[in-house]
């Protein structure tokens, strides 16, 4: 299959995947009437009205940052306690089943916690998607690091490859497979989170916009507001961290003849190895 063919291939599956959605909207809406789903023009025109009314960026910025912000924070701190616990076994050990308890709560009861703890402002609705979301990457990074090849790192180490080496060439694209769907996984829950956190919150964001629309009985509203969000997964899913996941997916980790080569190659002076490793 040609490049532009895949290309097509990748915009025109999820184009119809989400015109079947739109369309068992339309026929529920048909079915059961205004009361139970909204006309799709209906909630247009409410998507409109919200954007004249000049509550739409404020929502936005504030549900960014909740969401984005927090999953920034866990995916950054699951990767380095994974990375950590892959390292230093015993670590990983005593790090794994605390992870496990954290994930098995239910985050709801994380919410609270936060709003007690930070209070019901933005920072409690941060600090709960990042917990959320830690155990997830935590274990996808741990796993991958002890399903890793244990005859690459010994050739690493037996060549005594730069530590960017082996991150870049070893470690990461061996937990590409595990990592790429713990990704997806963690921004699904991210905005979950987030939006539950602002509905039971201060009413800040979109879920404070959704838990008034609820308030008013304005299902159109309601509905507007659920699909900017859908709206927004997509983006941010797809420019965020689209980029990262498909170099996770394509990478591989080096060879070990690739692993030959490269002292190979640095046998040199001092000033020029250091510029080529």
């Amino acid at each position: 299959m040609t490049g532009w063919r895949r290309r097509a291939a990748a915009l025109i599956w999820p184009t119809l995947g989400i015109a079947a959605l739109l369309m068992v909207w339309a026929l529920v809406h048909h079915a059961y009437g205004a009361l139970v789903m909204p006309s799709l023009a209906d909630t247009a025109a409410a998507l409109q009205r919200i954007a004249a009314s000049g509550t739409l960026i404020n929502a936005l910025s504030s549900t960014l940052l909740h969401a984005v912000g927090g999953v920034l924070l866990g995916i950054s701190t699951g990767f380095a306690l994974g990375l950590a616990g892959g390292l230093i076994v015993p670590l990983g050990a005593a790090l794994a089943p605390i992870a496990s308890i954290i994930l098995a709560i239910p985050p709801i009861v994380w919410v609270v916690l936060s709003f007690l703890w930070f209070g019901v402002g933005g920072l409690g609705a941060l600090i709960t998607v990042a917990i959320t979301t830690m155990p997830v990457i935590f274990a996808a990074t741990l796993q991958g690091y002890r399903a890793r090849d244990p005859l690459l790192a010994e050739m690493a180490t037996v060549f005594r490859l730069p530590w960017r080496s082996r991150l870049f060439r070893i470690t990461l694209p061996g937990l590409a497979t595990v990592l790429a769907p713990a990704l997806t996984t963690a921004i699904a829950i991210s905005w979950k989170v987030a939006l539950t956190a602002e509905v039971l919150g201060d009413g800040s964001g979109i879920g404070g916009r959704f838990a008034e629309a609820r308030a008013h009985l304005d299902l159109a509203e309601a509905m507007a507001w659920i699909a900017l969000v859908a709206c927004l997964v997509l983006v941010v899913d797809k420019i965020s961290l689209g980029s990262l996941r498909h170099w996770l997916q394509r990478a591989q980790p080096a060879s070990p003849s690739a692993l030959i080569e490269q002292p190979a190659r640095c046998a040199a002076p001092p000033a020029a190895t250091e510029r080529r490793c």
